[in-house]
């Protein structure tokens, strides 16, 4: 929410989609740099028959990066002027802060129908970003080792997808670019649930899903990107950045919980190909609340 809420402080309007790619991107880089030397020490550690030091060394890594790299935050970034407390605790004012940017909702029909088509579309890309690995063990049979190589796999593509949705968007506009992103989800999808009938034909699958994770890197990053500069670029003008991106943050979270509650519950009656192909629906809506966003004038 904090970081999300600088995007409109820290860059200009046409630079937006930009400096989101490259957070997003700048994000993912790190996270490979540590995810490899983590791994790199799970192995080293595991061939001495030590499988304790590996992981509780990698967790103080991420300790002391984060400290580190938070250093440049600390220093950089302006620091906005307190406001006057309104006699609650925090959480009072917490949820205060959601309703203010409810009301104002009421007003921006713009914004208000980009939001309600980004919670539909997130339920989808969430739950797959989160259940893609275990997609790959419970539907193929894919090793530990091999998931590994997916999860770097799929950051890496992100890395890129992140500065291409961000080029196409000066070309075509954010939401027709959100569009065609979205469409490309439902292909992903589709393209999952064959996977999973190929294996169960007794087929090997392993390429097609490595396939798969390209696919899915290539748009995670950029849709992750491009959502949060069109969300800013239609916000107001106003210093309250922090309020209304945490409102945009509680959306992402309860999409990840209804899309994954949904994956989880349709996996355990019908199994997991056919919960990825629900999936679809979400997309769907997001697609069509996307199309309507594009069509209200501002």
């Amino acid at each position: 929410m904090f970081y999300n809420s600088y995007l409109p402080e820290i860059a200009s309007l046409e630079n937006q989609d930009r400096v989101s790619a490259r957070g997003f991107a700048m994000g993912y880089t790190g996270a490979v740099i540590l995810q490899m030397v983590g791994f790199g020490l799970v192995i080293y550690f595991s061939k001495n028959g030590d499988n304790v030091s590996g992981p509780l060394i990698t967790f103080l890594l991420v300790g002391l990066w984060w400290i580190g790299f938070a250093q440049i935050t600390f220093l950089r970034l302006p620091n906005p002027p307190r406001r006057k407390k309104d006699g609650h605790n925090m959480w009072v004012d917490g949820f205060m802060e959601l309703r203010k940017v409810w009301n104002k909702l009421k007003e921006l029909p713009k914004l208000r129908s980009y939001l309600a088509s980004f919670w539909f579309y997130s339920m989808g890309v969430q739950t797959v970003m989160l259940a893609a690995t275990m997609f790959g063990q419970k539907t193929l049979g894919l090793p530990s080792d091999r998931l590994i190589i997916t999860i770097v796999l799929i950051q890496l593509v992100a890395i890129a997808g992140a500065f291409l949705m961000s080029r196409l968007s000066r070309s075509y506009g954010n939401l027709v670019v959100l569009m065609g992103v979205v469409l490309f989800w439902v292909v992903i999808c589709v393209s999952a649930y064959e996977v999973a009938v190929l294996k169960e034909k007794g087929y090997s699958a392993e390429y097609f899903f490595y396939g798969l994770a390209v696919a899915v890197g290539l748009v995670m990053g950029g849709i992750q990107a491009l959502s949060r500069s069109t969300y800013s670029k239609l916000m107001p003008v106003t210093e309250d950045t922090a309020s209304f991106f945490s409102f945009y943050d509680v959306t992402e979270k309860l999409a990840i919980v209804i899309g994954t509650f949904t994956f989880g519950y349709i996996d355990d009656i019908l199994g997991m190909k056919n919960s990825v192909l629900s999936l679809i629906v979400f997309f769907v809506f997001g697609f069509i609340g996307l199309v309507i966003t594009n069509r209200i004038k501002e």
